[in-house]
């Protein structure tokens, strides 16, 4: 069984080789996601001016007052609708999905498409 320290070592790698394909430009930004245990974080990010143009996490008052536990699906899809709609406010529709080496399932899968849901195109 891999320790935790492992996996997460071989999520890095994955999410190495997958940033060396997908950067995010002017006109298409990269949605980036990061998933700690408790918390789930969203930013949207131009790699050409390195900016970050829009972020969301389950920090924030509008999650946080909804549900009880920030580390889980509803959580996240609170927050995928909250990074779309602060997105489709400043101009942006289309974003490019950076999933940061985690798996396209479970909180990953939920943001993903609680943004497409709520405007964003990826």
């Amino acid at each position: 069984m891999l320790k935790k320290a492992d996996k997460n070592a071989i999520r890095l790698q994955r999410h190495k080789r997958v940033r060396r394909k997908i950067s995010g430009t002017t006109q298409r930004p990269r949605l980036c996601i990061f998933r700690s245990s408790n918390n789930i974080y969203a930013q949207i990010i131009d790699d050409t001016n390195r900016v970050t143009l829009v972020a969301a996490s389950s920090l924030e008052a509008d999650v946080k007052g909804t549900v009880n536990y920030r580390g889980n699906k509803e959580a996240a899809k609170l927050v995928g609708q909250l990074v779309a709609k602060k997105a489709v406010e400043k101009g942006i529709t289309e974003v490019v999905f950076d999933r940061g080496g985690y798996l396209y399932h479970g909180r990953i899968k939920e943001l993903a498409e609680a943004a497409r849901e709520a405007g964003l195109k990826f």
